[in-house]
């Protein structure tokens, strides 16, 4: 597990000088990344400050992307609707943060109460979009592929008694999916490594560890060392994406040679389009820096 706290401190300086994060305009996934990001740094520093700097920016999130029921997308005109993996790892970050201050345990427990309704079908799946006000799935969208794992995952490190209901919906959902799912693109690749890792006994969790670093292997392209975005796409290269796959990685604790070999690539490489200063690129590159609170206590 890499735990490179410079890098990331110089990477913040950076992106606030750049006024690209947290100065910049809110997207509900990279600001969930942020706030883990966040917590991690307090574990290693122990200063309290990074804990403030946690909760100003849920502060923020809230304040701008904020709905009756749930968090928009982003800020941004084109991310309008409620993603439900972003709402998931949002979830994610306040039970993390919530392990260091009071009352972000429960934030995260009644956002699932107002969103788990609207988005989790107990028979067919969770729908993948919907619209901003919750009325109905977003046109053109259907169910998510790895939902609900992400959801399951969220919600039993919450509250697994307050939450035990919605937790079964999940399980459930699981257990009709996980061996007949196999993905075929590096960041959900990555993602689930990282979910599995939470409970790595669950049969679920076995599968689909096992497919993923199957999976993986074949998107390797080393020399120059990245993953490649799908086996359709052997030339595809996301830096973000492969940030993701670096955090699934180290939570499964293999091969830390591709650890280091993507994150020297990707210091260099540049796409030539948005994404070179989006700070989704710039946020996930430290969370592979330092995955810290993103991985489970070792026993």
């Amino acid at each position: 597990m890499l735990n490179d706290v410079d890098y990331v401190l110089a990477k913040l300086r950076w992106m606030r000088h750049e006024r690209i994060w947290p100065n910049g305009l809110r997207y509900l996934w990279t600001d969930a990344y942020g706030v883990v990001l966040y917590v991690s740094l307090f574990r290693e520093t122990g200063e309290e400050h990074w804990l403030d700097e946690a909760e100003r920016l849920v502060d923020d999130v809230e304040r701008v992307l904020g709905r009756p029921r749930g968090l928009r997308i982003g800020e941004a005109p084109e991310r309008d609707g409620q993603y439900y993996h972003y709402l998931a790892m949002w979830m994610f970050a306040l039970a993390r943060l919530g392990e260091h201050r009071p009352g972000y345990r429960e934030k995260g427990v009644k956002l699932v109460r107002d969103v788990h309704r609207a988005f989790v079908h107990p028979v067919l799946g969770v729908i993948w979009k919907m619209k901003e006000d919750l009325s109905e799935p977003y046109p053109g969208y259907g169910l998510g592929a790895m939902d609900a794992f992400d959801g399951y995952v969220s919600y039993r490190l919450l509250d697994e008694a307050e939450l035990a209901e919605e937790i079964a919906d999940m399980k459930r959902l699981i257990d009709d999916q996980y061996d007949d799912l196999r993905i075929d693109q590096d960041l959900g690749l990555g993602m689930m490594l990282w979910l599995a890792h939470f409970f790595p006994h669950e049969e679920w969790a076995k599968v689909q560890h096992r497919r993923a670093l199957m999976a993986l292997d074949h998107l390797w392209t080393d020399p120059p060392g990245f993953f490649a975005r799908a086996s359709i796409a052997p030339e595809m290269r996301i830096a973000f994406a492969n940030y993701g796959v670096s955090l699934g990685l180290q939570a499964a604790g293999v091969w830390p040679d591709r650890v280091d070999a993507l994150n020297a690539y990707f210091e260099e490489y540049r796409s030539g389009d948005a994404y070179d200063r989006e700070a989704i690129t710039h946020v996930m590159a430290c969370t592979s820096h330092l995955p810290g609170a993103f991985l489970a206590a070792r026993p």
